[in-house]
């Protein structure tokens, strides 16, 4: 590999010490969206371009909670981070296991979501994401949800990542709109003085084969992470702390799945019920019963 010297207020430094400089930035900011925030959530539809006279679009929608970001991974190459919302009365808090992000340095191993419970495996070579970190967005259950991959930017003073890629439909919709099938996620992590945002620029689109993807309409989402001292997510740290084990089960599971490197389909319910109702009870704590369940949601 040709090593390139630059010179720096007069001092030579290798293209190899940038690198490594890049990455520890990265890796910090990635690692500050761990520990107990205020969350806020804001999505309001902003663009409507259906041609029915009668459509309706949906109302804007606000949420506020806490979160707890427990780091589950910690390596030079993976970072994974695991949501717990903590809502309800302060003193007896309800705790719900959320969302999951991991990160991996250079990865060359995708699952691009593609409409109807779907996900088509790519490949990329190794030039196209030198130096990147690919997020990959996982279900409460575990399964995917959505990923992408680009550099992380630290430049005037501030940090942040972006990307663009399709995704299924948000939660907050997906049992109430029919009308579309896949939302393309403009997503952009900003670190912050406070703690960190999750800048939303997206579109509702209706895909189906063989044909032109159709724009029904554009959603604004803006999500605010405000840290707070850990001891508020107290309640949240500790559920992880009696459930972690079987969650790590979950997840090798699922990473045997993956490592098939096919396209994956999976069944939105088994025996009536979608995976996420099997897996958050406690029917569902041994190695095989967890892979049984899941193994039943794979239908290729």
């Amino acid at each position: 590999m040709k090593k390139v010297i630059y010179i720096v207020f007069g001092i030579l430094v290798s293209s190899s010490l940038f690198a490594q400089n890049k990455k520890a930035k990265d890796l910090s900011a990635i690692k500050s969206m761990c520990g107990c925030f205020e969350v806020t959530f804001n999505f309001a539809e902003t663009f409507q371009y259906s041609k029915d006279s009668l459509y309706k679009g949906s109302k804007p929608k606000t949420d506020r909670g806490l979160e707890w970001a427990q780091l589950v991974v910690d390596e030079k190459d993976k970072i994974s981070i695991q949501h717990i919302l903590q809502v309800g009365n302060p003193s007896e808090p309800h705790i719900v296991k959320h969302w999951r992000q991991d990160w991996l340095y250079e990865n060359t191993d995708f699952y691009m979501f593609n409409g109807e419970n779907t996900w088509n495996f790519e490949k990329k070579p190794k030039s196209n994401v030198k130096g990147q970190w690919t997020q990959k967005v996982y279900q409460v259950d575990d399964s995917p949800r959505y990923e992408g991959t680009a550099t992380w930017a630290h430049i005037d003073g501030k940090s942040f990542w972006e990307n663009t890629t399709p995704a299924p439909l948000p939660r907050r919709e997906k049992t109430t709109r029919s009308d579309y099938n896949l939302m393309i996620r403009g997503n952009r992590h900003e670190i912050t003085n406070t703690g960190w945002v999750h800048d939303q620029d997206n579109e509702k689109i209706i895909r189906e084969n063989g044909q032109k993807d159709i724009l029904l309409a554009k959603e604004k989402g803006y999500n605010t992470y405000v840290k707070v001292e850990d001891s508020r997510c107290q309640a949240a740290s500790n559920w992880w702390k009696e459930h972690q084990q079987k969650w790590a089960l979950v997840r090798n599971k699922w990473d045997e799945v993956f490592n098939r490197n096919i396209n994956l389909s999976l069944e939105s319910k088994v025996e009536n019920k979608a995976l996420y109702k099997h897996l958050f009870s406690d029917d569902y704590t041994q190695k095989n019963d967890i892979a049984k369940v899941i193994e039943s949601f794979v239908k290729n």
